[in-house]
């Protein structure tokens, strides 16, 4: 029983230490009046970084850090700004859990513990932002 045990709960670690963190990026769109609208020059900014992009692009900023922020410029458009400040995508903390429990002269004593293996709360930027580009 014990050699069974071993490999299962082995097993469950490893499907419990992923971070969810995978970036495929974003895309940035531009339109304007409701149509698509390419060759916008448009910086993308965040915490992490700054990028200079001709829509459409797909930029790969990595993990949420700071509000994204994206201004769009063309010629015959006015300026257009996106600030959007990153959603929770999980619960930051720890927790510990004890729990009792027996019957008879037995008892049993458990003692559970949850670290978020991602360094805390961190939001998510939206996979796609169209900027809408008014003409002056």
């Amino acid at each position: 029983m014990r050699a069974l045990l071993i490999p299962l709960l082995t097993l469950a670690l490893v499907g419990c230490a992923t971070t969810g963190a995978g970036d495929d990026g974003i895309a940035i769109d531009t339109a304007s009046r409701g149509q698509p609208m390419p060759g916008a020059n448009c910086v993308v900014q965040t915490g992490a970084g700054s990028w200079n992009v001709v829509t459409p692009a797909v930029v790969k900023v990595g993990d949420a850090t700071g509000n994204l922020r994206i201004v769009c410029d063309r010629p015959g458009y006015r300026t257009s700004e996106f600030v959007y400040a990153p959603t929770a995508r999980y619960s930051s903390g720890s927790s510990v859990g004890i729990g009792l429990g027996g019957i008879g002269r037995h008892v049993g004593l458990g003692v559970g513990v949850n670290v978020p293996l991602g360094g805390g709360s961190r939001g998510a930027y939206p996979p796609k932002v169209t900027i809408d580009m008014n003409p002056q």
